[in-house]
């Protein structure tokens, strides 16, 4: 099975031995950063230095002339990322052999939400959340298709993996997160990332909503919540919560938003690509789940993009609602963490990828070769002489 392993700019800049110990792997390819968000991250190996801390999203690379004047923008790295970074690893790492696909993530700016704090998802409460830009205003919807092209079709790369193309809600691996003391649970979570900034409160209008009686309800549903009442999973919990005709009504507003930035930045993306140029989503299939992994249908997604990332430690499964929807050229891309200490298993790679191609799985995603031991490292170059 193809494999590519995720890669920031700052494990192969200044680390001439990088691209030959990725390659050695046994990868094909390479997910380079070249839009990322602000990170604490370890460089096990790097000749000079062990930690580097990016401070805030940013492009790892000159951001164009053309965003001038334009909110919001893209804001270009600091010294964890400096000059093109992204184009100085992407030569190393050709240079010894491998494909390189830039890694875009979109939605997901806790810089910009400080900043511009209007462009924010807010909640039911009123409560703001700076790292979850509102995928239905149209400004915001206008950067993050300029930023996927400009991320995307960088120089060198034969594709690219967009990464939270789709809302993001409550979730989050924020900085000393301190938010699991209530167990929201599925329907919680969705209640919890509801938005209710101008251009959704006007998108639930359009649903036959009125979004301050929307808000209430979503408010008295999670009551029995915040004391402890355990709420039910899937979607049936959250209708339980918040009533069939106006959960689904949310639900629709919402898929209807996601999937009209999808199609226009994938098409944008492509516009902008040469030929053969390959674009896969970071996917969830449901598609009222929030985060990293976009909620997506799959059916939908897989007739817009030509494939999907798919998340896989720990299992599986969620392969298997995009196999039942994929063609013969639709690439399934099974992502495995291979950090032993992040929850990943280098030591099952070899078994895991197994199970992954027994659901359908056609290609491997593995997280993260700058971040891994050298111990993790040997476990998956081993596995994947196996396969």
């Amino acid at each position: 099975m193809k494999t590519s392993a995720f890669v920031y700019p700052w494990d192969v800049n200044g680390d001439p031995e990088a691209p030959a110990r990725i390659a050695e792997l046994g990868t094909a390819q390479v997910t380079l950063a070249s839009a990322y968000h602000s990170t604490r991250a370890l460089t096990p190996r790097h000749p000079r230095h062990r930690v580097v801390t990016a401070e805030h999203a940013a492009v790892l690379y000159p951001p164009g002339d053309h965003w001038s004047g334009r909110t919001p923008r893209p804001y270009p790295a600091g010294d964890w990322a400096p000059g093109d970074a992204f184009g100085e690893a992407a030569a190393a790492l050709t240079d010894a052999g491998l494909e390189v696909h830039t890694w875009v993530v979109l939605a997901h700016n806790s810089r910009l939400g400080a900043e511009h704090p209007d462009t924010s998802v807010v909640n039911a409460y009123g409560d703001r959340y700076p790292w979850a830009p509102c995928i239905a205003q149209p400004a915001t919807r206008a950067y993050l298709t300029g930023l996927a092209v400009e991320a995307a079709v960088r120089p060198g790369a034969r594709g690219t993996e967009l990464e939270s193309l789709g809302w993001y809600g409550l979730a989050h691996l924020h900085a000393h997160d301190k938010t699991a003391g209530v167990g929201l649970g599925d329907a919680g979570q969705y209640l919890m990332s509801l938005c209710f900034c101008p251009s959704c409160r006007e998108g639930y209008g359009a649903q036959g909503l009125d979004a301050d009686e929307l808000a209430a309800a979503v408010r008295a549903a999670l009551e029995p919540v915040w004391r402890g009442a355990p709420s039910d999973g899937g979607w049936a919990g959250v209708e339980k919560l918040l009533g069939e005709a106006p959960a689904n009504a949310t639900r629709a507003w919402r898929d209807a938003t996601a999937r009209t930035l999808q199609e226009t930045a994938v098409t944008a993306v492509r516009q902008a690509a040469p030929e053969d140029f390959q674009v896969l989503l970071h996917a969830d299939p449901v598609s009222y789940h929030c985060g990293a992994n976009a909620g997506v249908d799959p059916a939908h997604i897989l007739s817009v993009a030509d494939g999907a990332v798919v998340p896989c430690t720990g299992g599986a499964g969620l392969l298997t609602p995009f196999a039942g929807e994929a063609r013969a050229d639709t690439v399934l891309a099974a992502n495995f963490t291979v950090v032993s200490g992040m929850g990943g298993s280098p030591g099952t790679l070899a078994a895991d990828a197994a199970e992954a191609r027994r659901l359908g799985a056609t290609e491997l995603r593995l997280y993260h070769a700058g971040l891994a031991s050298d111990g993790d490292l040997e476990a998956v170059r081993s596995a994947l002489a196996g396969l």
